[in-house]
């Protein structure tokens, strides 16, 4: 920091005894002291917030880019189940539209009826689990 070797702090002691005098030089060093100590605290808290502050920037960075690459994910599974959804109905509504009916259908409890409604007729000779009653033959 100070570029200051023994000979220089002997040259600064003597000056230091010589213009203080002896009866207030220990009292002269241990305000300066107290005086060091307390910039270099204050020096030190500084350097330990600011290194906070970026170890925060470094962290909220960070968490941007991962937001940003969900988003894209998101976004990419999103267009291809469009396009899937699109293929596979034939129609060239927006796939989310289906999607956004679905969910207002299990939402309002339509959902059971519409499946039950597109669902096959079951042949009568075929037995569920849901009948009670076994057939005989």
């Amino acid at each position: 920091m100070f570029d200051i070797g023994f000979a220089e702090l002997i040259i600064i002691g003597v000056v230091a005894l010589l213009v203080i005098g002896p009866e207030r030089l220990p009292g002269a060093i241990r305000t300066g002291s107290a005086w060091l100590n307390r910039f270099r605290r204050g020096f030190n808290e500084i350097k330990q917030e600011v290194q906070q502050e970026l170890h925060n920037d470094e962290i909220m960075r960070g968490l941007k880019e991962t937001r940003d690459q969900l988003r894209d994910e998101t976004d990419a599974l999103r267009n291809d189940l469009g396009k899937d959804l699109s293929k596979d109905l034939g129609n060239p509504l927006n796939p989310f539209d289906v999607l956004d009916e679905i969910d207002g259908a299990k939402d309002s409890g339509q959902a059971r009826s519409s499946v039950e409604a597109s669902a096959p007729e079951s042949s009568p000779d075929s037995t569920t689990a849901d009948s009670a009653e076994p057939k005989t033959p």
